[in-house]
């Protein structure tokens, strides 16, 4: 992991493409401004684990399981 001080204002670039500025720094947080092409997935990575999560528990779902839960809502 590289690790780099910067103030407000200034920015990192990876490759050639993709820029990162300190938009704002606060005692406990950090403001971002990301700039990559469209083709490039930017996400907060608590959003990828839960997409991940999500993924892992619906193929947790049995055929069977699914069909009770059709009849119940069927019912109400």
């Amino acid at each position: 992991m590289l690790v780099i001080r910067r103030r407000a204002g200034e920015s990192i670039l990876i490759g050639d493409d993709i820029k990162i500025e300190i938009i704002e720094t606060g005692a406990a947080r950090v403001k971002l401004g990301i700039t990559a092409p469209r083709d490039v997935p930017v996400l907060r990575n608590e959003i990828r684990l839960a997409g991940e999560a999500n993924q892992a528990a619906a193929r947790e779902v049995t055929a069977a399981a699914l069909g009770r839960l059709v009849d119940r809502l069927r019912r109400t």
